[in-house]
């Protein structure tokens, strides 16, 4: 049987760094090289008694913390040609054993070991499938995303090829391994690339600080929360070289002061499980404004229906939407609404669906969250509607400034009707396990 794309990248991996460090753990100080990480690998699934033909091509859920642990049963799965299917840590696992069923696994790792789960015939992906990404979108219900090796590979590349990053990079892993951004960023440029990972201890600044200074990681990708913490933090990150933030747009008031405390430019960072990356501000001038950069090498982006982004490249998936285009390549149109010019430099507008009618009046969300955000000491915004019985337009704002500072500000510009009426001032917006904002949370702020 021939190798898949990822494993066959891992094995080229492991002879040209074999002795190489491959992962660490601040937390305990462990170390493994490449070859460490591939025998213990290989020993993984012999120590569950189970059969590596079981595995082929069956979906197996497993949930573990960032760490060496991690990365050797996601290898371990690869070698088996198992389906991987990675939930996220902080899931219970009454929650795990739902998404098992969800996706008709065949085995469950609980913490310990391999459960076989009751065979389901018919649904075995054999080997076009190798991942299956959890998303909930925006509509809080979860989706199974399936991808080929080759479509996860070619996201690494794309990722690798256009932040610059080498395996002379040492990378800073924070956000999870299994989510698309850590596996974009993080786990698949270990293995195709042989960029090596630190696993962080906590997003706290002063224990970042303390993980940088005793592992000096060059490469950081995180999110709006953790920027926001070190941009008003006195740490110094003196091995830093490139700082990514992805997951929402980063708020320019943010980068601005991050740059002004360490004299380095954050880099926006765009993407989407259905599609891996998509644009990235190579030189971090469009995300001191808020803009998101151009398209990653390898990736063609156009809009339709005026603002509507549509995504073209050979990480987008394809499994069950299957439009290509002429060069074979996915094609996968978002709900985001963008704003892309001449140049190909990439603004993000809002989604799809964000257009609310309130008394009579149609209040565009987007819009308004836009207006909070550009006012002088706000570091972010919600904007949504409640549920209640007179429906109004609500805002949850992370700023030190009073709601009287707020409406005023608003008033210069913005028509009263696309003023909020419900106001909830926080130090900074509740996140999601994803590093998300947590609309769910927000929504019941203002009245869900």
């Amino acid at each position: 049987m021939s190798d898949d794309v990822l494993l066959s990248a891992w094995k080229k991996t492991v002879r040209q760094y074999r002795s190489r460090t491959a992962v660490g753990e601040c937390a305990t100080g462990k170390r493994v090289t490449f070859q460490e990480l591939d025998d213990r690998a290989s020993a993984w699934l012999p120590a569950q008694g189970i059969a590596t033909a079981d595995l082929l091509g069956q979906p197996v859920v497993y949930s573990t913390a960032n760490g060496i642990g991690w990365l050797e049963i996601f290898l371990g799965l690869l070698k088996a040609r198992a389906v991987i299917v990675p939930v996220d840590a902080a899931e219970p696992k009454e929650a795990q054993r739902r998404i098992a069923d969800a996706v008709r696994a065949r085995f469950w790792w609980d913490g310990t070991r391999l459960i076989p789960l009751p065979k389901k015939p018919g649904h075995s992906h054999k080997n076009a499938i190798c991942l299956i990404k959890l998303t909930s979108g925006t509509t809080g219900a979860p989706r199974a995303l399936s991808f080929t090796s080759a479509q996860l590979f070619a996201d690494a590349a794309q990722i690798t090829a256009t932040m610059g990053i080498i395996p002379r990079d040492l990378n800073y892993a924070l956000i999870p391994l299994g989510h698309s951004y850590g596996l974009g960023n993080l786990t698949l440029p270990l293995l195709v690339k042989g960029v090596p990972l630190v696993c962080g201890t906590s997003p706290l600044p002063h224990a970042i600080a303390a993980d940088f200074e005793k592992w000096k990681p060059t490469v950081f990708p995180g999110v709006p929360a953790m920027w926001r913490a070190l941009s008003t933090s006195d740490v110094i990150l003196k091995s830093l070289r490139l700082g990514i933030s992805a997951g929402a747009v980063l708020p320019p008031s943010v980068a601005q002061e991050f740059h002004a405390r360490h004299g380095i430019r954050l880099h926006n960072f765009y993407g989407s499980s259905e599609t891996g990356g998509i644009a990235y501000d190579k030189n971090g001038h469009a995300t001191l404004s808020g803009g998101v950069g151009r398209a990653l090498r390898g990736v063609v982006l156009r809009t339709i229906k005026s603002s509507q982004l549509e995504v073209s490249s050979a990480a987008v998936f394809t499994h069950r939407n299957r439009r290509r285009n002429r060069s074979q390549h996915g094609v996968w149109r978002t709900s985001d609404l963008v704003k892309l010019d001449s140049r190909g430099e990439l603004t993000l507008l809002g989604r799809q669906g964000q257009t609310v009618k309130i008394a009579g009046r149609r209040v565009n969300l987007s819009e308004v969250l836009a207006r909070l955000r550009a006012i002088p000491s706000v570091t972010d915004a919600w904007v949504g509607i409640n549920n209640e019985s007179d429906p109004a337009l609500g805002a949850v704002v992370a700023t030190t400034l009073g709601v009287t500072h707020l409406r005023t500000a608003l008033h210069v510009d913005t028509a009263p009707w696309k003023i909020p009426k419900k106001w909830m001032i926080v130090p900074s917006l509740p996140l999601t396990a994803r590093g998300k904002p947590d609309t769910r949370a927000m929504q019941g702020m203002i009245g869900g």
